[in-house]
């Protein structure tokens, strides 16, 4: 997260903090960045005390929210914050005049178009990384957010009931939102800055102070044990998440800078270090780069438990759950066996949206699909590519061991085992290979590392393609399904 030698209080937006920034040796952006983390969990708390449905209504809500978002952005990305407020207004046009069957379309087309044509104007203005935490970031979140309404007010009054999922009948939007909830939904203070992104039913019931008794009511409070409808504190939630904050800031202050990326493909190392050392090292320095993700996510997750929203129901022991909007579980991330629930449990509100607004709705090679708009929404440095592109293979790969392979080990609990320890080292030496170019953004340093590595993960992954035959998909099993049961649906009706 460090900016380069010369620039550490770079910044496009306030200067306020340039004193502190200076003391303590940290790139100014960095500094804004989470004093308005920090600042927008006390305001959290506040809103949720003293702006509580029953003390204020749901404009005033709106409104509060919508307002320090604003500041927010402001205060962390100065005028470069312009291109939310166009692209935010730009959509909402585009929300109220397009014709019901092209909402999600030309939504979709201009806020991914208008944050890609962003992501090029980075390259010119910030190059390689001068800038951690720009402001297309936010442009980002705004993106999905934007998609994701337009998709889900589509179901909502574009489809019939009977040609939806059960999930996209549930979160389907059957009006168009006003200006204030359109603009409280995108640029809210609790998730403007580092999201994530939710559903927009979601949020107008946390609002309205509907969310809690909503999700209590998905999962049936009265067989968990309770006499009378629970209030649930997320005190004890927001607590917990600061702790995990903490640690994951103090291992980014000691870890991270010690254990730098390019170190990998540094020619001394490459020359001295044997194979296999190579790859420890590998997996090193990513869990190294892994605190500075798991401190933002969950310090936003915290913000937005903090001001009462995020709680996702009661679990198998009767505790509350305030997950809704968690990004990461970092337990499954580094016990994941596999390449698809590493990938579930990191960014869990992207790989969401991703599935909602992508791989439930292509008609064709969805994984392909999916990884591409991945890559897209990202950004265009070529390393994204390489890392998406590397993750389609090793997915399909992953997916065709699993499928033929994985049942002869289930036989007994010392197979298991040894099953669950060898997929588990090759899941995480597979994510850290794929994952390599991301953070080294250019094609130089990426083409340097695969030859280093000799393109094993590559070699071996079109090797398993090769030689194991590929089952049918659950997604296309599902599609077949689906329409069937359309076709049943159609042929009763007549």
């Amino acid at each position: 997260m460090a900016g380069p030698p010369g620039a550490p209080h770079r910044t496009t937006g306030s200067t306020l903090l340039h004193p502190l920034s200076a003391l303590l040796g940290i790139p100014l952006d960095q500094i804004n960045f989470v004093a308005c983390q920090l600042f927008a969990l006390l305001a959290a708390f506040w809103f949720r005390i003293y702006l509580s449905p029953s003390h204020a209504s749901s404009a005033v809500r709106h409104a509060f929210a919508t307002l320090f978002g604003i500041y927010f952005a402001v205060f962390c990305f100065g005028w470069y914050s312009i291109h939310l407020f166009v692209l935010v207004m730009m959509n909402y046009g585009i929300m109220n005049m397009a014709s019901v069957p092209n909402i999600h379309r030309y939504s979709f087309v201009v806020a991914m178009g208008y944050l890609t044509l962003c992501h090029i104007s980075r390259i010119y203005i910030f190059h390689y990384g001068i800038l951690t935490t720009d402001f297309s970031g936010p442009l980002m979140i705004i993106t999905q957010k934007i998609t994701t309404l337009a998709c889900q007010l589509h179901d909502g009054i574009g489809r019939q009931a009977e040609e939806l999922t059960a999930e996209q009948n549930r979160l389907a939007v059957k009006s168009r939102p006003s200006l204030l909830e359109y603009l409280s939904y995108l640029l809210n203070f609790m998730s403007i800055i580092a999201g994530p992104c939710s559903n927009y039913k979601d949020y107008i019931a946390f609002i309205e102070g509907r969310h809690v008794h909503m999700k209590l009511l998905e999962v049936n409070w009265k067989q968990k044990g309770y006499d009378r409808l629970p209030d649930p504190s997320p005190t004890g939630a927001v607590m917990y998440k600061l702790c995990i904050t903490l640690v994951s800031l103090i291992l980014f202050l000691t870890l991270t800078k010690n254990f730098p990326v390019a170190y990998i493909i540094d020619n001394e190392f490459l020359d001295k270090t044997p194979f296999l050392s190579r790859l420890g090292y590998l997996y090193v320095v990513t869990q190294a780069a892994k605190p500075k993700y798991y401190f933002a996510w969950t310090l936003a997750d915290a913000v937005n438990n903090a001001a009462g929203y995020g709680f996702s129901g009661v679990d198998e022991r009767g505790t509350f759950r305030w997950d809704l909007l968690s990004n990461l579980n970092i337990w499954n991330i580094e016990t994941a066996t596999s390449f698809k629930m590493y990938i579930e449990n990191w960014n869990i509100q992207t790989a969401a949206w991703l599935k909602r607004v992508c791989y439930d709705r292509a008609p064709w090679y969805p994984t392909a699909l999916t990884f591409i708009l991945s890559a897209l929404w990202h950004g265009i440095y070529p390393g994204y590519y390489f890392t998406f592109l590397t993750g389609i293979l090793i997915t399909l790969a992953a997916r065709a061991i699993r499928n033929n392979c994985r049942h002869y080990f289930l036989s007994s609990v010392p197979l298991k085992i040894a099953y669950d320890v060898v997929t588990w080292a090759v899941t995480q030496l597979a994510v850290c290979y794929t994952v390599t170019p991301f953070v080294m953004l250019a094609v130089e340093p990426t083409i340097k590392f695969y030859k280093s590595v000799y393109f094993h993960m590559h070699i071996l992954s079109i090797l398993v393609l090769l030689l194991l035959p590929i089952r049918p998909q659950t997604h296309s099993l599902r599609r077949a399904q689906n329409q069937a049961m359309q076709n049943s649906i159609k042929s009763k009706d007549k």
